[in-house]
């Protein structure tokens, strides 16, 4: 194996690897790897042999770690090194990591042919300018409500037996008290771009608190600053917020005097942590009203 390190600060680009290139010509290797140290793109000869190929089989970003890997990657220790077995297993792989980048690129801005191709299965009129317009943010809305559908029948199947840590509701000593909440945070606002995360995050908070109400009233709200979720869509009511617009990522959780405590997590399964005092929030407010 040939690895190319490049600067952390600097994204990973194959066109900044040719030494990577030439040693893999002329050398017996047959992975080559090229990492910032956050993201590694695995490379070997599919195309031809003794080539490295242009693009990867194989991309690991640790920010964002795709489990399903990993059983390929431990192919790829010192201890049980298969080079065979992934080598045969890298074509399969290389395809489905492009459609899968793919997919997540045409989801979150979907391309005008990728429009036609949806468009032109549901709608038998010509396909003219003004359908174009229309269909364009048809297709952004129902590919929203069809991921929010798909990450919601996981978290049902998910809390069928919930095996989560259970925490009291002393606050962290690192976290951080804010201001009482403010109607004017969740004004509406150009540029506000709901991500995947805080989908996910939202139908986390929204299962956790679902055995305190029934989760039609469980609203998400976005701001530019951070994604609230809401009981009965009233900013008075507020059940957590979603600090994800930034490296450490936060979940905002209140007391009984609505003060904000924000709470630093790594993963999004660090919330269920949070289950008693989401769930108490929410009881408070049934127990005003």
């Amino acid at each position: 194996m040939l690895i190319e390190c490049k600067k952390s600060t600097e994204p990973v680009k194959i066109e900044h690897a040719s030494q990577l290139f030439r040693y893999f010509a002329v050398t017996n290797a047959r992975i080559a790897i090229l990492t910032n140290g956050e993201i590694y793109q695995f490379f070997t000869d599919l195309d031809a042999p003794n080539r490295m190929d242009a693009k990867p089989f194989l991309v690991l970003d640790l920010n964002d770690i795709d489990a399903t890997l990993l059983p390929e990657l431990q192919k790829l220790t010192k201890e049980v090194f298969d080079l065979d077995s992934i080598i045969s297993a890298a074509g399969e792989l290389k395809y489905i990591g492009e459609l899968k980048r793919t997919l997540a690129s045409q989801f979150r801005e979907p391309e005008d042919e990728w429009v036609k191709f949806l468009t032109t299965r549901v709608y038998s009129g010509p396909y003219t300018q003004k359908v174009r317009e229309q269909f364009s943010a048809l297709v952004a809305k129902a590919t929203k409500q069809f991921l929010n559908d798909q990450v919601n029948e996981r978290l049902k199947k998910a809390l069928g037996a919930p095996n989560f840590p259970q925490t009291d509701d002393t606050a962290p000593t690192t976290a951080v008290s804010s201001a009482p909440v403010a109607e004017a945070d969740l004004a509406e606002a150009d540029g506000i771009e709901t991500t995947l995360e805080e989908i996910e995050g939202y139908q986390i908070v929204r299962a956790i608190v679902c055995s305190e109400v029934k989760p039609a009233r469980v609203v998400q709200r976005d701001a530019k600053s951070y994604c609230a979720v809401l009981l009965d869509d009233n900013n008075r009511k507020p059940i957590a917020r979603l600090h994800f617009n930034r490296t450490q990522k936060y979940i905002g959780i209140f007391d009984a005097n609505k003060e904000e405590t924000r709470v630093p997590i790594n993963s999004l399964e660090e919330i269920y942590e949070h289950t008693e005092t989401l769930r108490a929030s929410v009881r408070s407010y049934l127990e005003r009203s």
